[in-house]
This record gives structure tokens, sequence and C-alpha cells, in this order.
């Protein structure tokens, strides 16, 4: 089963957007209105966590198109996206060079590394960067940084730490959501309402 074919979309679904509830807080609207740079971790974040062979193509995973076009806006409205994962694949890479994404970091468990070169590579303080990791070795950037959210299957340990936890699932919105929430809480359209 699926979150789709469970009745599960949070944002991607009508009504009133994840991304506005999100923006209820008074405080996590002011964190979002620093954001700079969305960083992401890959594998239960932009995907929902699986991964499937193709012949001829290797391992590979599931991305949605509108967390795609979240960062794409979010990108065309002067908001930097890093990715950061302990994972290295061609599909990840293929993926993150058609987003355009300029800072991609792949293949190291040590992801603070990455953030203190994102970090000096952009000059933005850590208030100024927003995080959606779901796992463990997420947590010491959760920690440091003005935003973070996660995803609903994430782990306790993750849960707990975060400021946010997303309605959809990890590649299921779950990005677009919180691309979404930034986006309207720095007024950087279209459709803002």
């Amino acid at each position: 089963m699926t979150p789709s074919s469970s009745g599960i979309t949070g944002g991607i679904a009508g009504g009133t957007s994840a991304a506005s509830k999100l923006l209820e807080t008074t405080d996590l609207k002011a964190r979002l209105s620093k954001v700079k740079i969305l960083i992401l971790d890959v594998d239960g974040v932009m995907t929902d966590g699986r991964v499937f062979w193709l012949d001829g193509h290797g391992w590979t995973r599931h991305f949605h198109i509108k967390d795609g076009y979240g960062l794409k806006l979010l990108t065309k409205h002067g908001v930097d996206v890093a990715v950061i994962s302990g994972g290295d694949s061609k599909d990840v890479r293929t993926r993150m060079e058609f987003l355009k994404i300029k800072h991609v970091f792949l293949g190291d468990e040590d992801k603070l590394k990455a953030l203190d070169k994102i970090a000096q590579s952009t000059g933005f303080k850590y208030e100024e960067m927003a995080f959606m990791g779901d796992d463990l070795f997420d947590i010491p950037i959760i920690e440091r940084v003005g935003f973070s959210a996660t995803v609903p299957h994430a782990v306790a340990e993750v849960k707990s730490r975060v400021h946010y936890i997303t309605e959809s699932y990890g590649g299921w919105g779950a990005v677009r959501e919180v691309a979404d929430a930034i986006r309207k809480a720095q007024g950087l359209g279209p459709y803002l309402d």
C-alpha cells in the first residue's frame, strides 16, 4: 500500500494546504522567513525510502514531480537548495542534475562536514538554513539549523527533535510542503493564497 492508496495525501490534496497550516505558528513562520537554503536528505525525504532494481539501469528510487517543482520554484525565487545524503548512486546524481541543485554531497554519513562546506561556500548562517531528514545521522544537522522538519515515517529520535513533522510522506509531497511554506513565509509567488 502506498500513502496515496491509503488516503494519505497531505499537502498535495485540495483545501487548506499543509504549508498554510505550518505558517499558523508564529515561531515557525519567523524561522521560515529567514531561510536562504533548504537542505534535504534523499532516502525517506525526497523518496519514500524504497529502492528497486531496474534491469539495465541498476538500483533506482521514486521521486515525486510535485517535490521537484517545489524546489524549482524556490530556486527561481532566490532560495538555494542542497542535498546531503549518506548514499551515493547514479539515479540520485541524475535527479539532482535535472533539478539543477548546486550543492550536492553524497556518500558520507558524517553530514556535518557537508553542512560546514555549505556554510563556507554560501556564507549563510546556520539559522538561515532549513533541513529535512528522517534518520539518526541527520540529528546533528537537525540540532544546528534554524528550521528542521521530518516526515511521518521518520525514526522517533528525529521526530522528537524537529520543529515540524510534515503531513505528507517522504516521496509523496513532503518536500513540496516545506518548500511551499518557505515561499509563503517570504512572500515569494506565485499563488501565495
